[in-house]
């Protein structure tokens, strides 16, 4: 990301040129079906499997049967999405690997390669409406795409192995494989063609780029090969964070409000609602700063680091904070409890904000570990010489 825009280019795949896929990849199912070998069934019950509701029937191959899934997404399929957005169920969200249809795919259909995570899976076949192909799904454990790609789930031994599995080679006839880009990081295509004999011809970044991609003969053009992080993208990501982070505040702001009342010169109550109830507040705006503030401004804030951002985004919430409790500069106490949220919200604001950096290409995997070993032990320091200046705070005269 540059200081004139959030867009960066991913250049863990470069595009290769490719020839045609020579067969009508935009040709409507029931038009394609007059010339595929393949069979088309239907569920027999007519009713939709209840494991997986988005199969619609069968495709009778050389290996067998095939899933058929529809392209177009249902409310379950929405509803779904909403929910993992919001952390329920996130890693539970998943599709069973293996291959399948779209349409009325024949041997010379193309081959697109996803993850077992759902929302990456229905962003895919939501695209391919009108497309006969295949869908080749590997095991990543219910990460998706990019994600998996960098923990080594989406990789070059497990499309290898799913090519395998599946028995694709008996299924196809062109012998390759369309990746999404963003899986570049993970898979050699060298590897992949040398152990399987499939070429992998990596895709746009983008799924809604699949049809262009197609028309122009499998080549990408230079936008479809850059990665944007706009406002829209990572507003979506907060409430996944959000969710997160609330749970340990859940344990978190209680605790700091019972022991806000046990020390200094006046009852319990009353050292509560002012020490205690100012610790609650200045965390839910430390979790505030890093889980919202930080990834809308993300672009504005300085710094290449998200760590480094989010310390930005929390030392401007406590130092305001801080300003707005002059008083409590007059003693020692008040000043030990002041230095305090001046180490605590921003380190807090700095972790979560990090949780942002694998949404984006702004920073590369060795980039994620090289902040992650410079900002981790900061954050740690910071945090315990703030608590134990919050806790002497408490129970000194």
């Amino acid at each position: 990301m540059t200081n004139q825009s959030s867009q960066t280019t991913d250049r863990s795949a470069e595009p290769q040129p490719q020839q045609c896929c020579q067969v009508s990849c935009c040709a409507r199912p029931e038009e394609q079906a007059q010339a595929d070998s393949a069979k088309v069934t239907t569920v027999a019950s007519g009713l939709p499997d209840p494991r997986r509701p988005f199969v619609t029937g069968h495709i009778e191959t050389a290996v067998g049967r095939v899933p058929r899934v529809a392209t177009e997404l249902t409310w379950a399929d929405r509803s779904g999405a909403l929910k993992v957005r919001w952390g329920i169920a996130r890693m539970r969200y998943t599709v069973e690997p293996g291959l399948y249809a779209v349409g009325a795919p024949n041997a010379t259909s193309p081959v697109f390669v996803s993850a077992n995570y759902k929302l990456s899976f229905d962003a895919l076949r939501a695209e391919l409406e009108g497309i006969s192909s295949w869908i080749l799904v590997l095991d990543t454990n219910g990460i998706n795409v990019w994600c998996a790609a960098g923990k080594g789930t989406f990789s070059t031994d497990e499309l290898v192995r799913r090519i395998e599995l599946s028995r694709l080679s008996q299924v196809v006839s062109h012998g390759r494989l369309i990746l999404p880009q963003l899986a570049g990081p993970g898979v050699a295509a060298h590897e992949v063609k040398k152990r399987s004999g499939f070429k992998v011809i990596y895709g746009p970044i983008q799924a809604r780029d699949i049809r262009p991609f197609l028309e122009a003969g499998n080549e990408a053009t230079p936008e479809m090969r850059l990665k944007t992080f706009p406002i829209r993208e990572r507003i979506i990501l907060i409430p996944v964070e959000l969710v997160e982070a609330l749970k340990g505040a859940a344990i978190l702001l209680p605790a700091f409000f019972f022991l806000g009342g046990l020390g200094g010169p006046g009852d319990f109550w009353t050292n509560a609602l002012n020490h205690g109830l100012f610790a609650v507040i200045a965390l839910a705006l430390a979790i505030a700063a890093g889980a919202i503030v930080t990834p809308t401004l993300l672009p504005w804030l300085p710094g290449r680091a998200f760590a480094l951002k989010g310390f930005i985004a929390g030392l401007t919430i406590a130092a305001i904070l801080v300003a707005s409790r002059p008083e409590a500069w007059a003693s020692w106490p008040g000043r030990m409890e002041m230095i305090a949220w001046l180490l605590l919200v921003p380190a807090l604001s700095a972790y979560l904000g990090m949780n942002f950096t694998g949404a984006s290409s702004y920073t590369s995997l060795s980039g994620v570990r090289k902040e992650m070993r410079v900002a981790l032990p900061l954050q740690i320091a910071a945090t315990a010489v703030g608590l134990v200046l919050w806790f002497c705070s408490r129970f000194t005269a």
